[in-house]
């Protein structure tokens, strides 16, 4: 019983594309320099989700810290995730 080969292809096709596109983004991008103040920041996060109101911004901070094992006492790895982000609304 022959294959066929159209739905194969058009799933390749996509993901070949977005390969390429994800290959064309890391190697032609900036690197981004790495502040050492952001890093502090990031640190400081409590776990979990915050948020700061202000008259004229709203600032918010995530932190999510777990640590994996391959069995109870076997090899593990940590994982700290944090990210920061900033809300701006100005009259203009």
């Amino acid at each position: 019983m022959p294959l066929p080969i159209a739905p194969i292809a058009g799933v390749a096709l996509r993901y070949g594309a977005l390969a390429l596109a994800a290959y064309a983004i890391t190697r032609y991008s900036t690197p981004l320099r790495r502040d050492q103040r952001s890093e502090d920041a990031m640190d400081e996060l409590h776990e979990g989700v915050q948020f700061r109101r202000d008259s004229e911004q709203v600032n918010g901070g995530a932190r999510m810290k777990r640590t994996i094992r391959v069995g109870p006492a076997g090899p593990g790895i940590e994982i700290d995730a944090s990210a920061l982000g900033r809300i701006r609304f100005r009259r203009v």
